[in-house]
C-alpha cells in the first residue's frame, strides 16, 4: 500500500481487526519512510451477476432497485431494518451462489417474493399483487388461499 502522505511503498500493518460484522479489516498503518499513520480498511468484492430483463434487455444488478421494491411492500408493517437488510443479504448470496454471469429477472422476483413470505404475509402479497399483475379480487383469494394452506 503507497503512503498517502509521501508516496512510499513500504509500509507496515501495525494493528487489524474485524469490524461491520466481521464483513470488512480495519488496518492501522505506519510508513516505514515518514513515520506517518494512517486508516485502511479492506472489503471483498465480489461481482454480482447481470440482470436480463423480460424484454431481452440487460443491466447490471442494482441494489438499490431490490431494496426499494422490498421496503414499498413492507411500508408500515412491523419488519425491523435489520431482517430486512438480513433479507436482502440473503438474496444477493443466493444470486452469487449460481455461479451464473447473467440472471433473469423473474429468478430475482421469485427470490424477494419468498423472502417477503417469511418477513411478512401482507407485504407477500402486496408484492405478488403487483410482480403477477393481478387482474381481479379472485386472483388475490387464491394466493391467500395458497398461504393459509
Amino acid at each position: 500500500m503507497h503512503c498517502p502522505f509521501c508516496g512510499a511503498n513500504d509500509t507496515k500493518v501495525i494493528d487489524s481487526r474485524l469490524v461491520a460484522d466481521g464483513h470488512q479489516v480495519r488496518r492501522r498503518r505506519q510508513c516505514l519512510a515518514c513515520n506517518e499513520r494512517y486508516t485502511t480498511f479492506e472489503t471483498a468484492e465480489l461481482v454480482m451477476p447481470r440482470v436480463i430483463k423480460t424484454n431481452g434487455n440487460r443491466e447490471p444488478f442494482n441494489e438499490d432497485k431490490l431494496r426499494g421494491g422490498i421496503q414499498r411492500a413492507l411500508e408500515k408493517r412491523p419488519v425491523s431494518t435489520d431482517d430486512i437488510e438480513r433479507s436482502i443479504n440473503t438474496i444477493k448470496s443466493r444470486l452469487r451462489a449460481t455461479g451464473e454471469r447473467e440472471v433473469p429477472s423473474e429468478m430475482i422476483g421469485n427470490l424477494v417474493m419468498e423472502a417477503l413470505k417469511e418477513l411478512d404475509k401482507v407485504a407477500y402479497i402486496r408484492f405478488a399483487s403487483v410482480y403477477r399483475s393481478f387482474e381481479d379480487i379472485r386472483e388475490f383469494g387464491e394466493e391467500i388461499a395458497k398461504l393459509e394452506k
